[in-house]
């Protein structure tokens, strides 16, 4: 039998909610996206998208509700090609506004709340939020979320255009705590598609520092801090967990496998089809 790979799993905290987007890579060509809800401790799986998610150039608004997202799907015959941003509802990929791009070359875009705008069709969106372009840089959406440079971070080359030549590393000290968080992006996988479970081609461990002591994690693929202090994993295995690491010992306080899922297509809810 054909040993089945799991997925790869890359998670967008929203900045004000307790909702995380949950963007998974396999079975084989197919993307997942789910909605993690932290307050109530379960999980919502939503669309199936036979094509690519890049979701290091995807972005979840501030409140948990919009995706943006930048998809690459060759078959898509509508007006807007096979490579495109489009605004939708989490967990599902209806596009509620969309645009096309210059290929898989773009940076995607983030939710603003600045008011500014970088809205390729110049279109006003109804809701509070504007668009603007993702930053070349490493790490960019773990940046607008809290992590800094750690100060032993390898400086970017001035003719590094795509920050690609180093192994930038960066850290977040633990709400509530005297942990640090640290994550190093170890190479680019290369082709389309990655190895080893790289997310859009970046290789990435993490690891734990405490009381001058450091825990590697090489079992994660994603990790970030919830607003209580609690450990937000995804494991290699392609498990979602979430961890009380304070008292004598860990405690895992939530946990879903995703590493099982099929492909189910399905048409998004009628709330999911309209702002």
């Amino acid at each position: 039998m054909k040993r089945r790979v799991p997925p790869r799993i890359y998670c967008i905290p929203a900045l004000k909610a307790p909702i995380v987007a949950v963007f998974q890579r396999g079975p084989t060509n197919w993307s997942h996206v789910g909605r993690w809800d932290l307050g109530e401790g379960r999980y919502e799986p939503g669309a199936w998208l036979g094509g690519r998610i890049f979701p290091r150039r995807s972005d979840l608004s501030p409140d948990g509700r919009f995706l943006c997202y930048f998809a690459h799907k060759p078959s898509a015959t509508w007006e807007h090609g096979e490579a495109y941003v489009a605004l939708s509802k989490l967990p599902w990929l209806t596009a509620l506004h969309a645009f096309p791009t210059c290929g898989t070359w773009t940076r995607g875009y983030y939710f603003t709340e600045d008011g500014g705008c970088e809205n390729p069709e110049d279109t006003k969106l109804p809701i509070s939020y504007g668009l603007r372009s993702i930053p070349v840089v490493q790490f960019a959406s773990e940046r607008r979320r809290g992590w800094e440079d750690a100060p032993d971070s390898p400086q970017r080359d001035p003719g590094d255009a795509w920050d690609e030549r180093r192994n930038a590393r960066i850290q977040k000290r633990q709400p509530r705590g005297e942990r640090l968080l640290s994550a190093e992006s170890s190479g680019w996988a290369g082709g389309e598609f990655g190895v080893d479970q790289a997310v859009d081609g970046l290789r990435v461990s993490y690891w734990l520092e405490a009381a001058g002591e450091i825990e590697l994690l090489n079992h994660l693929q994603w990790a970030d801090w919830d607003q209580q202090g609690h450990l937000l994993a995804a494991t290699r295995s392609g498990k979602l967990q979430v961890w009380n690491l304070e008292g004598d010992g860990s405690q895992l306080l939530f946990e879903q496998d995703l590493s099982l899922s099929e492909p189910s297509p399905a048409p998004a809810p009628a709330w999911a089809q309209r702002w």
